[in-house]
């Protein structure tokens, strides 16, 4: 097992090439579609072998599951396996905005127990240790005390007529770094209604539920890693005292589209 001291000059190398390749630094990054509406670039792709060839170094025995990398089940049949999105929020990126972070996560067991979220744009390192807290820039994350569902602040484009007594705060393209404003206590919930995937969130699960906030599915099912199927339907973030409310309010809209 490694320590945050020596994953973190990995997370920050792999920032600055980010950086290198970001419309908002002047760069002119190859884009394309993997699929319909689902955009990546040059930079995606350098980032990801960047941090599969130093993270295979820095520990051999573990596997490797990351959105750019064609998956191969008998790399991360292990107890250990890295999860990684070597750019969280392509979106934002390729427009040259601010919203996107390198997401690595390490997974024990089904578990994140280390984690990374390096948003440079935003010049903010977040960082989580299983049982040692959750950090931005060294200060210590604590979620907000909000119990009520009036007047959460969701970072969202906008909200639904269901959701008016929500307050609507700006939203990064990245969720995990929506996961991380929870976290710091920039936003009262995160709720999604459609499936994502494990190395979108495995990172800022672990920062969020270290800073005191309750994680899980839409549903209230508790989060897994490293499964044979990477997917999750919903996901939910928020303090405990709101997490009942919250779950109550998303529950019949999720039993539709589940």
């Amino acid at each position: 097992m490694i320590g945050p001291e020596r994953l973190e000059p990995v997370m920050r190398e792999a920032g600055a090439l980010a950086m290198a390749h970001w419309p908002g630094a002047g760069a002119e990054p190859e884009v394309w579609e993997k699929s319909p509406n689902n955009p990546v670039c040059s930079g995606d792709l350098a980032v990801d072998a960047f941090l599969k060839r130093e993270l295979g170094a820095l520990l051999p025995e573990a596997g490797w599951l990351s959105e750019e990398t064609l998956d191969n089940p008998a790399h991360r049949s292990g107890d250990l396996v890295w999860v990684v999105d070597p750019i969280d929020g392509t979106r934002d990126f390729i427009r040259g905005r601010r919203g996107w972070a390198v997401s690595v996560a390490l997974v024990q067991a089904g578990r994140p127990v280390l984690a990374m979220l390096y948003a440079p744009a935003w010049q903010e390192f977040w960082q989580a240790q299983a049982g040692q807290g959750a950090f931005v820039n060294c200060e210590r994350l604590a979620t907000s005390a909000k119990a009520e569902l009036s007047g959460a602040r969701m970072p969202c484009v906008s909200l639904s007529p269901e959701d008016a007594a929500l307050v609507r705060v700006e939203q990064p393209n990245s969720i995990a770094l929506r996961m991380a404003m929870v976290a710091a206590g920039r936003a009262d919930l995160l709720a999604t209604l459609r499936w994502g995937y494990e190395w979108d969130i495995a990172a800022a699960a672990l920062i969020a539920s270290e800073a005191g906030a309750a994680v899980s599915d839409v549903l209230g099912g508790e989060l897994a890693f490293n499964k044979p199927d990477p997917r999750a339907f919903g996901l939910m973030v928020c303090p405990p005292a709101l997490h009942r409310a919250a779950l109550a309010h998303y529950a019949e809209r999720a039993a539709r589209l589940i």
